[in-house]
């Protein structure tokens, strides 16, 4: 018997010992990741989403009320929530911007050169005023159970641009209020589950990015193997796969198996495309400037930048984390500016990038905390929780530009005027995606599910 050479030949010898080659039918197989046709013409392509966690104060933001300045410090007549409380106006000024009038926060001074751009949705709505809950519905549809992220949803129904790099990725997500849970896939199969690349809770990764001389993008551990060749890696793979798919013939029906075998091939793939895509480094500099990178605290520049580059490169939804949290409780009037401050360049560098690209035409961009918070005061200086009604906004992907929907009473505690439900805001997400969202359903435990579960119309009112 000839004797086995190298690791590689004993890995070929043991896969072909199974039945399963390298590149097999199986390997062969069209990728779950592979790009699929939407229902019908799509108006955006790929999906970049802000997310600003904690409760972004809207009536000091995008929703102008003067009646509330009007009655500052008045007490607040607005049921048992508000019993006693005292009515508080903005604690910075909002003016009109732009050839449509846009109503914003001066403090948001480059993104309000954008007004034209935006399409602010004053009369959002949750079901629940606690972050944990409301942060899993703006993510999954759902505050009560485990389900599929919208970000999994649409990799689902739509596929990836390219497949050496996941579909959906979510840039250091928070680990808390369901941590995981909001990128996932729950009962989607596991291939559609976003790829965390960095996360809030590792601080102290994030230390070497101030250094110029180290790797600019978010740490992403592992990528590459320097110990295994890349062919050695292969064969090891296709023998995994092998036993895999063994296994998954004798089951009939496994989507465990399923995930892992697409998870150890798109891992593999990755190691080719990813490292190039995080490296900042090929940027020019008047782009670099543009986003405000290499100046200090440039975390959330970078990944604006970073959500750029993954979109240009074919990646489906990408979600990036707010640097810090909006939940404004008290010292609302230097935290608000503090958390403002932080985003403003990099938010209006990326619009102004994917524009001058031709790109923010098909990317819906959206800028969206969990819910918002009260017209009146909290420990004096700061506000409290309110799902009743907040402010919300997307722009490009077929979104209107320049218009101001829906609206909240003459205070903005409550959505009065094309109040928009998160079921509707997922199912218009999906429709400019070109998905039907009562279409696009999974079989699992006996019934079909949707993102929006049994409700939600789409808003024709802000499309284009």
């Amino acid at each position: 018997m000839k004797m086995i050479q190298t690791r590689r030949e004993m890995l070929t010898t043991l896969s072909s010992g199974i039945g399963w080659l390298a590149f097999s039918a199986m390997a062969q197989a069209k990728s779950g990741l592979a790009a699929k046709l939407p229902h019908f013409p799509a108006r955006a392509k790929r999906v970049i989403f802000l997310t600003m966690r904690g409760g972004p104060s809207h009536v000091d933001l995008f929703d102008y009320k003067p009646e509330l300045i009007k009655r500052n410090g008045q007490t607040a007549s607005l049921g048992r929530d508000a019993a006693g409380a005292k009515l508080f106006g903005p604690v910075h000024p909002l003016k009109q911007f732009g050839n449509s009038g846009q109503w914003m926060t001066t403090l948001y001074p480059r993104l309000a050169k954008h007004a034209d751009d935006l399409c602010i949705i004053n009369s959002m709505h949750t079901d629940l005023p606690n972050h944990a809950q409301a942060f899993g519905q703006m993510h999954t549809g759902s505050f009560q159970f485990v389900r599929p992220s919208i970000g999994a949803w649409t990799l689902y129904g739509l596929g990836s641009e390219n497949e050496n790099l996941p579909g959906f990725v979510t840039l250091n997500p928070p680990a808390d209020n369901g941590g995981a849970q909001n990128y996932g896939s729950a009962f989607l199969p596991a291939i559609c589950q976003g790829t965390r690349i960095g996360g809030s809770q590792l601080p102290e990764l994030y230390a070497a990015l101030l250094n110029k001389d180290a790797a600019p993008g978010p740490p992403m551990k592992n990528i590459t193997n320097a110990l295994v060749p890349r062919d050695i890696q292969r064969a090891q793979i296709d023998l995994i796969r092998g036993l895999d798919g063994r296994k998954l013939e004798r089951d009939g029906f496994h989507p465990e198996i399923e995930g892992a075998i697409e998870s150890f091939e798109l891992a593999f793939r990755m190691q080719s495309e990813v490292p190039e895509v995080l490296d900042l480094r090929s940027e020019p500099g008047h782009i670099l400037k543009l986003y405000g990178i290499g100046r200090g605290k440039d975390q959330f520049a970078r990944q604006c930048l970073l959500a750029r580059r993954m979109a240009e490169a074919g990646v489906r939804f990408i979600e990036v984390s707010s640097p810090g949290n909006w939940d404004h409780h008290n010292r609302l009037r230097e935290q608000l500016a503090t958390n403002c401050v932080s985003t403003d360049e990099p938010i209006a560098a990326l619009l102004t990038d994917l524009k001058a690209r031709g790109m923010l035409k098909d990317t819906l961009v959206v800028w969206a905390g969990e819910f918002g918070r009260t017209p009146y005061a909290q420990s004096g200086d700061g506000r409290d929780h309110n799902h009743k009604g907040y402010s919300i906004w997307m722009a490009g992907g077929g979104v209107k530009g320049g218009l101001t929907y829906g609206a909240t009473d003459e205070v903005g505690h409550k959505a009065v005027l094309n109040p928009m439900h998160i079921h509707d805001w997922h199912a218009t997400i999906l429709h400019l995606l070109g998905l039907d969202h009562t279409r696009l359903t999974y079989s699992y435990g006996g019934r079909n599910f949707r993102l929006t579960n049994v409700s939600g119309e789409v808003v024709m009112g802000i499309i284009a």
